[in-house]
């Protein structure tokens, strides 16, 4: 954490002694000072905080840096509040200065005496810096350098962790691999690369692979090199060469790596068919590296990788042959097995102890390591003694931080955290505001990072753009989990393995980084700066009992307060109140879902604040006031009953995303949402990038305004008017970074008006002069359409289209100008098309993946040809009552894996649920692994039936 506060405040130092300078009178020599000493703190912590784990000492002297630099960060916010923006000119500017100075002496006073105590500290501090850099033999300046601590050597001896007990569910992935290795006649090298986090049993799977009899039959020569993160490159060449060739001479060791590698790939070239594993490798530069050493050959060769990083995967399989495995975790029942056969050897579980072993086998999440590391602290329990038992069931993150098997667990997890980059680290440890089991919202969470200002600037690029490469980033690391994709390549739900937050809530308690609380007294920590508090909620807490612990607990440093999954009055509006009046740096305030019913007044005198989230809360009217915060950039008012905004918001000069909408049905999406109506001179917010949701039923002018926001990535109008499509068009046009747009016309359901966007004198039918249609990814249209428009066949980045309510006539097939679309990936259709029959042709959609089709009451046939469609995943048929058979060519989808079926007609129900094994339908769709009917019953309740195989279960929904 300090090797990203401290440059970000560094930073600031020189945009203060830049800009302002003259305020700083006789501070400037201090202030300069201040920013040299952080700049030489900030080359030596590259180096410092890879060893912080194994010296107390280096982790306390790391603990005041980001202490100080979060001091420093304190005291500028409060001189920028007091002098900075208040610029006078002229003679009267003159007289307003000369009183402004003498009124504000005691503030200069402050300030000056806070930045004289802060250089002291940073005096102390440097020479720290200076003793431990002679100690430790750190040289900050070759910081780059990479320079590991000794707990990483773990790694590998902890890896075979889970071979302590017999390691269940590995026979398929296993006999999998098998036959990856064996299959194929080519003579290529094929690589295979295994991947996943950590703990997940990946050396051990490949090791099982290695030493397989077929496998050391068909390979003769093998050779296994565990590479991990301290890879010393000559020293793996030469053990890789004592392993192929028994005759060594002397002289490899004095050798280059260049010259080393020349002796690797002759002895392959001469030995015959080789399979090599390269275990744990952690970057990408390894195999670069390594794969010219490793010959082509004629024998059909074969090397495999194991690594966490999906990066690494992807980089050494880039041939055809090449694959890919994603290693998954223990189902629930095999985690059960594996956790008995470590504890009870085999035998039952106990009845009374039934509920606390599942309760520990739930934090385990099907990670091997982590069930055989618990199960071996739980095995030396008295199995009589439940109240041991559950003691170890509620104190898991404390045995993470002791001595034993879970310290290793911890190592283990924390190896790849302590590998990330500095500037992904802050990222990670954020995460730690979100309950166990929480599942987070992709652009939630960067748009918090952002605010944070943990997101660095790149230039020609975007900050979301950055932020989202933080998160690939993490995900491609198995640190982050996705959960759901809003659509193909961006994930719009993750969340974090339960060991893995452990791990993570450690180090941001050490590091100071987030303050978490469920409210109850027993909760609260010791007297300490807080600067980021999340709250969560809990079963029995219906207050924050603040006024008794208020003396242990300080606001005036807090910069983001956060609230998150809390379903009952959870925040009184006393404590709320003086929290918020109490935390005047305040930049992150997120309330969402919160019973809040109206603004709070002590917010719009948080004058720094940047992010401010009061999605589904029942404020519904925003004050005048909201001018004053011209600093905010994130202004979230989705699912609130605001309906308008009040022309303060133009003062917003730096907003980037403002979103406030309502649905019109709260349990059916496709009605649409209310939009807000907003001042007429909108266009002048012009660092806008989110627009969700402006209602244009007040005509042109607000349409016309839209145009001028050159930034918008993501439009949502809706109540358009079909004499304002013209208009429209003519605004789009200028939205050349336009990414997601979703239009809404006046009138509800299938009665809506018509969007009439097909003005080809406005260039939309033109691919080449309208350049919004090189970026556009996400088209959401609710309303009628005469026909397609044309512009729609030439949006080549197109990959998620919803048509709803657009009627289409029989004659106006929307799949024929859809089906050549390159990067379509996903289709729904509600109420789209009047027509009998839908035919999905060879050789069309070959991107699509899920395709949803609802509400199309004279649909009866739907025809999918062999050769269409090849990739679709996913396929939901939904009130389609004329539709009575499945869709001939089903059988052609042969990537197909959940067909879902939802108040269709009887007969329908009865070909797909009736069938023998021998009958046709049965045949067309026993390729399919999941089928899910869902149906009303004559009671008015719903049922969902779900097949798998021959295996029907039904339950209510």
């Amino acid at each position: 954490m300090a090797e990203t506060v401290v440059p970000l405040v560094s930073n600031r130092l020189a945009t203060l002694l830049r800009e302002e300078g003259s305020l700083l009178g006789g501070l400037r020599q201090e202030v300069q000072f201040i920013k040299d000493e952080l700049g030489q703190m900030r080359a030596f912590l590259k180096v410092a905080e890879p060893k912080e784990d194994d010296d107390p000492r280096l982790q306390e002297w790391i603990k005041q840096v980001c202490e100080a630099a979060y001091d420093i960060e304190d005291v500028l916010d409060e001189f920028v509040l007091r002098f900075a923006g208040h610029r006078h000119h002229g003679f009267c500017g003159s007289l307003q200065r000369i009183l402004k100075a003498i009124k504000s002496l005691p503030a200069r006073h402050q300030v000056a005496s806070e930045i004289q105590s802060i250089k002291s500290r940073i005096k102390n501090i440097s020479e720290l810096r200076r003793r431990y850099q002679d100690e430790f033999g750190i040289d900050h300046r070759v910081a780059g350098s990479s320079t590991m601590n000794d707990s990483r050597r773990y790694s590998r001896d902890d890896a075979l962790l889970v071979e302590e007990a017999k390691l269940v569910g590995i026979d398929q992935p296993k006999q999998h691999l098998i036959s990856k290795l064996l299959e194929g006649h080519d003579h290529q090298l094929k690589v295979i690369s295994v991947v996943g986090m950590a703990g997940l049993g990946k050396t051990t799977l490949v090791k099982k692979v290695h030493e397989d009899p077929k496998v050391r039959k068909n390979f003769p020569v093998r050779a296994w090199v565990t590479v991990s993160q301290t890879c010393d490159f000559p020293k793996l060449l030469r053990d890789l060469i004592r392993q192929l060739n028994k005759s060594v001479p002397q002289s490899i060791e004095s050798m280059t790596t260049a010259e080393l590698k020349k002796i690797v790939k002759d002895i392959l070239r001469r030995v015959g068919r080789y399979a090599i594993v390269f275990d744990d490798v952690w970057d990408v530069e390894f195999w670069n590296e390594i794969k010219f050493a490793l010959p082509e050959g004629n024998y059909g060769n074969r090397v495999m990788l194991t690594t966490r990083n999906a990066d690494v995967a992807s980089a050494s399989c880039t041939e055809s042959q090449d694959y890919v495995y994603k290693m998954e975790p223990l189902s629930i029942e095999d985690s059960w097995t594996l956790f008995c056969n470590k504890i009870f050897k085999g035998n039952h579980c106990p009845a009374h102890l039934m509920d606390v072993a599942k309760a520990v086998l739930d934090k385990c999440d099907g990670l091997p390591l982590a069930i055989v590391a618990i199960g071996g602290l739980l095995a030396s329990k008295d199995v009589s003694r439940i109240d041991e038992w559950e003691k170890i069931q509620h104190s898991l993150g404390g045995e993470l931080e002791g001595t034993g098997k879970l310290e290793r667990v911890k190592r283990i997890l924390s190896l790849s955290y302590n590998d990330l980059p500095s500037h992904l680290k802050p990222c990670l440890l954020y995460l730690s505001i979100y309950p166990e089991d929480y599942l987070i919202g992709c652009y939630r969470l960067i748009n918090l990072w952002i605010a944070e200002r943990f997101v660095e600037w790149r230039e020609g690029m975007n900050i979301e753009d950055v932020a989202w490469g933080y998160l690939g980033e993490l995900i491609n690391r198995s640190l982050i989990q996705v959960t759901g994709v809003f659509y193909e390549g961006l994930p719009n739900h993750c969340r974090i393995h339960d060991l893995m937050r452990e791990v993570i809530l450690i180090k941001s308690r050490e590091q100071n980084m987030v303050t978490v609380t469920t409210g109850q007294p027993m909760t609260w920590p010791s007297k300490e700066k807080v600067r980021r508090l999340a709250i969560h909620s809990s079963s029995n807490s219906s207050n924050i009992q603040y006024h008794q612990q208020r003396q242990f607990y300080c606001f005036e440093h807090l910069r983001s307060f956060i609230a998150v999954s809390s379903t009952n009055p959870f925040l009184s509006k006393t404590f709320l109140s003086e929290v918020l009046r109490s935390s005047k740096l305040l930049k992150v305030l997120e309330l969402g879902g919160e019973e809040i019913e109206e603004t709070p007044n002590e917010i719009f005198n948080l004058l720094h604040l940047t992010y401010l989230n009061l999605c589904g809360t029942k404020v519904e009217r925003v004050p005048r006031a909201i001018g004053k915060l011209q600093h905010l950039e994130y202004l979230n008012l989705g699912y609130s009953g605001v309906r308008e905004l009040p022309v303060e918001i133009l003062k917003l000069q730096k907003l980037r995303y403002l979103i406030v909408f309502q649905p019109v049905d709260p349990l059916d999406s496709n009605y649409g949402f209310h939009g807000f109506k907003g001042p007429s001179k909108l266009g002048g917010l012009l660092a806008l990038q989110m627009l969700n949701t402006i209602d244009a039923s007040s005509g042109s002018v607000i349409v016309k305004e839209i145009g001028k926001l050159t930034q918008l990535r993501v439009l949502y109008i809706t109540q358009l008017r079909r004499e304002d499509g013209k208009e429209l068009c003519s605004s789009l046009v200028n939205l050349t970074s336009l990414q997601e747009l979703s239009v809404d016309s006046v009138g509800k359901g299938d009665d809506r008006e018509i969007i009439d966007l097909n003005h080809h004198q406005h260039s939309l039918s033109s691919s080449t002069s309208c350049s919004f249609l090189q970026s556009l990814c996400v088209l959401m249209m609710r309303g009628r359409l005469e026909t397609m428009p044309v512009w729609i066949t030439h949006l080549q980045n197109l990959v998620r289209l919803d048509l709803i309510w657009s009627g289409l006539r029989a004659e106006e097939d929307p799949l024929e100008s859809l089906q050549h679309l390159p990067n379509l990936g996903v289709i729904s259709f509600c109420g789209s098309y009047q027509g009998e029959r839908l035919c999905f042709k060879a050789g069309g959609f070959l991107k699509l993946k899920q395709l949803w089709l609802r509400r199309m009451e004279g649909l009866r046939w739907m025809t999918i040809e062999e050769g269409a469609c090849p990739n679709l995943r996913k396929l939901v048929l939904a009130q389609l009552p004329s539709l009575e058979d499945l869709p001939s060519g089903i059988q052609h989808l042969s990537h197909l894996q959940e067909l879902g079926l939802y108040e269709m007609s009887s007969g329908m129900i009865e070909n797909v649920e009736n069938q023998g094994e021998e009958s046709e339908n049965y045949r067309r769709m026993a390729h399919i692994p999941e089928i899910v009917i869902g149906f009303y019953t004559d009671d008015g309740g719903w049922r969902i039936c779900r097949l798998w195989g021959k295996q029907k279960k039904t339950f209510l929904a």
